[in-house]
């Protein structure tokens, strides 16, 4: 059941396979370093003082149980969907519609929210963005040109994506490039400390989610060259690389700020500290660079989530449609990019961005879960990436989901179980022909 496309008729528009294994590399780094890395320092060291520097570490360990899980799944497919499309092939089209969904919604919310927080990062060196006409030319600018880019093909989709992505890491090479020469180690020394219990929850999803974003990179799987094999190596490879640079960040900032965690602008301020004010504009720029980064990816991988579910009948046709020239998903592209614009004008998406959390874990243990289910399925596919120890790692995972589910609030709980209640009457809808 491993390539369980949708059967379209002869002549009809499909997917152009354009993306390469180092897009899909620049891809996943663009996803998941956001402008949380330009907090995270403050944040952690608030939390778990110096030892948030060896915190950073064992977050990118156990996070990379779960992009494993994502890196097995997606050697076995060459569609869209992502973790949609791993819960549909194990659990069937309902548990997969749930995961599709959430996955959605989410979309939408990230979207907007990165749009205003696109708008609040300019005032930093543009007051007159806080409000007013300005404000809205910059939320509806950006969409815009993400939508168009996203429209007129995948190929200038990822290119864009990859273009931001070193946009977003040069501010951050030089911040550790030049701190790393001013860094006093009796301050960056990671010395245990006594953590308050109650500051144990708090800190693993803080952590644990600057490493998110990875999920959505098997969503776009029918328009890469070879995805079998290049989301497994983006996946691996990504993950490596952002908890490397997460470490190298945390030790400059912990070992050139004193007091880190008062920080508001924690990056910005130590780079004041040694490298100047132009390095912290540099630093407040690539703050701003890396939301929009981020935000490109949403708009890129989001619509396919739309796209698959629109195929297997979830939805009008017209979402499943792919244009006849630019051969992307143009309806769902500007249908997701309406309705963020929509929510990200009225303030509503702060409802959905209670989503996040549950959604992101929801995910997790769907593709955890389906990995059990499709390694034995396919055990003898060739090419198939296999994880050492069998079922081992994606049960770890599961305990991982499990464990962060529990830490969640009350009120992200209840976001989910509303959001999932709706989805089931939605499901009742689904299209039979």
């Amino acid at each position: 059941m491993a390539n369980t496309a949708p059967q379209v008729p002869p002549g009809t528009p499909t997917l152009r396979r354009a993306v390469g294994r180092w897009q899909l590399f620049g891809l996943a780094i663009n996803d998941v370093i956001g402008s949380g890395i330009y907090l995270l320092p403050a944040a952690a060291a608030l939390l778990l003082g110096p030892a948030s520097l060896w915190a950073v570490l064992l977050a990118g360990a156990a996070v990379a149980l779960l992009v494993l899980c994502y890196a097995q799944a997606s050697s076995y497919f060459d569609q869209p969907g992502g973790g949609y499309l791993y819960a549909r092939e194990a659990f069937g089209p309902f548990v997969g519609f749930e995961v599709g969904w959430m996955l959605f919604l989410t979309r939408i919310a990230s979207a907007a929210a990165l749009s205003n927080g696109l708008a609040e990062a300019v005032t930093h060196f543009w007051p007159g963005a806080a409000s007013g006409a300005l404000r809205i030319a910059i939320v509806v600018g950006s969409l815009a040109f993400l939508v168009i880019v996203n429209i007129i093909g995948v190929r200038a989709a990822a290119r864009t994506g990859v273009f931001l992505a070193i946009a977003k890491l040069l501010p951050l090479a030089m911040f550790i490039g030049i701190g790393a020469m001013y860094v006093d180690m009796s301050i960056a020394a990671p010395v245990p400390s006594p953590i308050p219990v109650r500051d144990l929850g708090e800190a693993a999803l803080l952590l644990l989610f600057a490493y998110a974003g990875f999920e959505n990179l098997p969503a776009a799987a029918g328009e890469y060259n070879n995805p079998k094999r290049d989301v497994p190596f983006a996946l691996v490879a990504m993950i490596a690389t952002v908890t490397l640079i997460y470490f190298a960040v945390q030790w400059v900032a912990l070992g050139t700020l004193p007091g880190l965690g008062e920080s508001q602008t924690p990056l910005a301020d130590a780079a004041a500290r040694f490298g100047g004010g132009w390095l912290a504009l540099v630093l407040t720029v690539g703050a701003t660079v890396s939301i929009l980064g981020t935000n490109s990816n949403t708009i890129m991988m989001g619509p396919r989530y739309l796209h698959a579910l629109a195929l297997d009948g979830f939805g009008p046709r017209w979402l499943a449609r792919v244009h006849p020239r630019f051969r992307t998903p143009a309806a769902a592209v500007l249908t997701l990019g309406v309705l963020s614009l929509v929510l990200a004008l009225t303030g509503s998406f702060v409802q959905l961005a209670l989503l996040s959390v549950v959604a992101r874990l929801l995910t997790y243990i769907g593709t955890a879960g389906s990995v059990l289910v499709l390694q034995r399925r396919h055990r003898n596919t060739a090419g198939a990436m296999q994880l050492p120890s069998g079922p081992l790692i994606p049960v770890l995972a599961l305990l991982l989901s499990f464990g962060l589910l529990a830490s969640a609030s009350l009120q992200n709980l209840l976001a989910g179980l509303v959001a999932l209640l709706l989805g089931a009457v939605v499901y009742r809808f689904r299209r039979t022909g």
